[in-house]
């Protein structure tokens, strides 16, 4: 594997403005190439599609160019891809369709280690419908997420198990498999929630056993774009539609209004950008991605193990959460330091980092609010072990 983070640092641009950037729990940054992709897409003729002319048939070209790359991200099929503003409001139009049909002793489990994303558009469909919520529960000492609540928490009254395929929040990943399990058992939809894994780690909807995964472009440096994509696109055609075409098949059945066709067009450079960060990685874009994000995986995981080593080592400094699976998201508290004084130090330092006041999804749930918050960072692809070093000693400073 060949994963040179100096060469992936040159990719962007904004690196120059001298902060070491741990702010990847609200994305990364974005590379030149996706830059250039949306800003050409913007000075080309683009109009809307269906249209016999070129500037139409570059509409969809960029569509269809859109679908494909998110299929090859998390090996799905184009024809089940949904292209939106974000997954927040892809996961609400897919719970408002498929709430519709809920009665009165049906239920949906949610998790507490999920994002606000994936809980609360399921809380709000079963509101509606008078269907009961039930909460798979955090191990609070690991933040690891027990399988074997599942099997007890599925049911034949379950319409949706929505579960994260990582936590932005405490770095937590899941074993999916037992809730896919348990959803199939008993006829439920199961709805990942992938949006922080996807930068970190291939992903592969099969082999997930998900229904649906979701995935936010922003993640790994692309545009503010979502998609949802669906393991079979057949089940599309069978929700209630909310585009404003009536006559809408596929995935246009969920999509509401025209696409921001350059964001999309650098969506589709964001995923090429994925693909390449192994120089050795070679054939079609799925494999190339395979092999970036094990090289990707792999680099990670060494400098995730530097900095919670070292978090470790300060004795005033709670690390939170030891789930032996996880990708690079790291929150921790300090003795005697509201996390919000805390991340106002690391900006003194020249640190991206954020405070989480714990009021909210799985910091409340472990009662961080108790302690004054917890402070939050995530290492990028650009991340290297001199910021990390950075890092732990503006923290120790504050010890």
């Amino acid at each position: 594997m060949s994963f040179d983070v100096a060469a992936v640092r040159g990719l962007f641009p904004a690196l120059g403005d001298g902060w070491v950037h741990l702010d990847t729990p609200a994305g990364m940054q974005v590379p030149e190439q996706v830059a250039t992709a949306a800003s050409t897409a913007l000075r080309a003729p683009v109009s809307g599609p269906g249209g016999n002319f070129p500037a139409s048939q570059r509409a969809e070209a960029i569509v269809e160019a859109a679908r494909r790359a998110i299929a090859d991200l998390v090996g799905a099929k184009p024809s089940g891809v949904v292209l939106g503003p974000n997954s927040a409001v892809l996961l609400g139009r897919l719970a408002d369709a498929l709430g519709e049909g809920w009665l009165i002793g049906d239920d949906v489990v949610v998790s507490r280690l999920d994002s606000p994303a994936n809980v609360d558009p399921w809380q709000r469909a079963a509101q509606r419908s008078g269907s009961t919520v039930r909460w798979a529960e955090i191990d609070i000492e690991t933040c690891e997420l027990p399988t074997w609540q599942y099997g007890e928490l599925v049911t034949p009254r379950t319409k949706v198990v929505a579960i994260t395929a990582a936590s932005g929040a405490v770095g937590t990943r899941p074993d999916i498999r037992p809730a896919a399990e348990a959803a199939d058992e008993h006829d439920a939809l199961l709805v990942v929630d992938a949006s922080s894994a996807a930068p970190f780690v291939p992903l592969d909807v099969t082999e997930l056993g998900a229904d649906v995964v979701a995935v936010n472009a922003s993640a790994w440096g692309g545009p503010q774009v979502g998609a949802l994509a669906f393991r079979d696109p057949a089940m599309l055609d069978h929700l209630p539609s909310v585009a404003l075409d009536h006559s809408a098949r596929g995935p246009e059945r969920l999509e509401m209004g025209p696409h921001a066709y350059p964001l999309l067009a650098g969506l589709v450079a964001s995923v090429d950008y994925l693909a390449g960060l192994d120089d050795a990685a070679i054939g079609p874009r799925r494999e190339r991605l395979l092999t970036s994000l094990r090289s990707v995986k792999s680099y990670q995981a060494g400098l995730l193990t530097t900095l919670t080593n070292g978090l470790r080592k300060l004795p005033e400094v709670m690390l939170i959460g030891d789930a032996m699976r996880r990708i690079p998201s790291v929150a921790f508290t300090i003795n005697g330091v509201k996390a919000e004084d805390a991340v106002a130090h690391l900006a003194e330092q020249g640190i991206c980092a954020f405070a989480d006041p714990g009021a909210h999804g799985v910091f409340a749930a472990l009662g961080a609010a108790e302690v004054g918050g917890a402070v939050r960072v995530g290492l990028a692809h650009y991340t290297n072990t001199t910021e990390v070093d950075l890092l732990l000693d503006a923290v120790a400073r504050l010890t």
